[in-house]
């Protein structure tokens, strides 16, 4: 069964003008992505949108950690 990923799965922590050090935490193996993420419109739409977020917002903050990682 695929769990629905939700906002509650990442950390956000300001690393500078224009920088988050954005956490994924996978909610089936709590396995751990970070990665300094500079697509502030993207940061916007999840952080800055919590009471409306959209899934495929999630997922493109999902895809980037996991590409841009720091292994946990």
């Amino acid at each position: 069964m695929k769990n629905k990923i939700s906002l509650n799965d990442f950390s956000f922590r300001f690393s500078g003008y224009g920088h988050y050090d954005v956490t994924y935490t996978s909610p089936v193996t709590g396995s751990m992505w970070t990665a300094t993420i500079d697509d502030m419109p993207l940061i916007d739409a999840t952080k800055s949108n919590w009471d409306n977020v959209k899934t495929q917002d999630l997922n493109r903050l999902k895809k980037l950690c996991k590409q841009l990682c720091e292994w946990n």
